[in-house]
């Protein structure tokens, strides 16, 4: 599950060259903006036939945090 999302965020921003760990922010080490995270979360949703809440995408720090998600809701 872990590649899968960081393939979609990889595709999304463009950071083929950056290492994502479980712990790697989203605005702080990749530079995501909030329309690039709407984005992410789109296609997330997409990928695995999901609905994620505003509530939840606002409440996602680091990667980790949008696998679990991903996994609890799939």
């Amino acid at each position: 599950m872990f590649e899968k999302v960081v393939g979609i965020i990889r595709e999304q921003l463009s950071v083929e060259d950056k290492e994502i760990t479980m712990e790697t922010s989203l605005m702080k080490d990749l530079e995501a903006d909030s329309l690039d995270a709407v984005e992410i979360i789109m296609a997330l949703e997409d990928e695995f036939s999901i609905e994620i809440p505003d509530t939840e995408a606002e409440g996602f720090k680091c990667i980790g945090d949008i696998v679990k998600f991903v996994e609890a809701n799939k």
